[in-house]
């Protein structure tokens, strides 16, 4: 689902955005991402667990995995009430950014699991130092991927190529290739589609004809709806009515405590 789905609705996502309204509020953008997204972690791991006694590290994980926010269906409804275009930016670029550092964090905390399985009597090598090294080093190195596919697409492939069907399968290209590439380095290939879908919507589209832009437009609004209904379709078939009234307490539980969470980092 991550290497099939999400690249090319991160990527669409991207290509909408333009640099000179994400640039002026990227500092806030950033600390919600980052920042917003590392404090929901960590308070709906501690609240899940104390409140239904589930392992530490399993609770972060899930607090990783939870704290990444999904705009979708909140933007469509910021377009019908006509909200200020800064809060939907807002928003739109937290979700970019915090896909990765959420990612980021998920895998710190199976490390730090699968650490503690290795070590076999509860304690684990774990420095906090180096996590945030490791941390820095799978945002940066993956944004870097992004850059250098995007400006290589932007300014060799859609600057001296006139045809928009070229062009747009090598946008496809861009949006998988800078996912696995990153991946293969294991970094975050999530940041690197945000890189390289901002360096094509911003430097990239403007390199390219009035149809060339119409065709990039209306292909990755259709791939990102596909994705997206795919996403919650398999959502849908994957989780059984009875699974739902079996866990109902903890469900509960997990949405209080993501709201609770959501709310705090928010308002901070």
């Amino acid at each position: 689902i991550l290497a099939v789905l999400v690249p090319p609705l991160v990527f669409e996502a991207t290509l909408t955005i333009k640099w000179r309204d994400l640039r002026s509020d990227l500092p806030l953008v950033l600390l919600l991402a980052v920042g917003g997204t590392l404090l929901t972690s960590l308070i709906v791991g501690g609240i899940v667990f104390r409140v239904l006694d589930i392992p530490l590290l399993g609770a972060l994980a899930f607090g990783a995995l939870i704290a990444a926010t999904d705009p979708v269906a909140v933007i469509a409804f910021f377009r019908s009430l006509g909200v200020s275009k800064r809060l939907s930016i807002l928003l739109e670029g937290e979700s970019l950014f915090n896909d990765g550092v959420a990612i980021v964090v998920f895998n710190l905390a199976m490390g730090a699991a699968a650490a503690m399985l290795v070590a076999g009597d509860g304690t684990a090598d774990f420095s906090l130092i180096a996590a945030v090294l490791e941390f820095l080093r799978v945002s940066l190195v993956g944004v870097g991927v992004g850059l250098v596919l995007g400006f290589i697409v932007a300014y060799v492939i859609l600057r001296n190529i006139d045809d928009h069907l070229i062009e747009t399968a090598t946008t496809v290209a861009l949006a998988f290739g800078a996912y696995v590439t990153a991946e293969s380095l294991h970094v975050s290939g999530l940041l690197a589609v945000v890189a390289a879908g901002q360096v094509v919507g911003n430097i990239g589209r403007a390199n390219t004809s009035p149809t060339t832009r119409l065709t990039l437009d209306n292909f990755w609004e259709f791939l990102a709806f596909v994705a997206n209904s795919l996403v919650f379709l398999l959502i849908g078939i994957k989780i059984q009515i009875t699974q739902l009234a079996q866990f109902a307490l903890p469900i509960a539980v997990a949405v209080i405590a993501v709201l609770v969470s959501r709310a705090i980092s928010v308002y901070l």
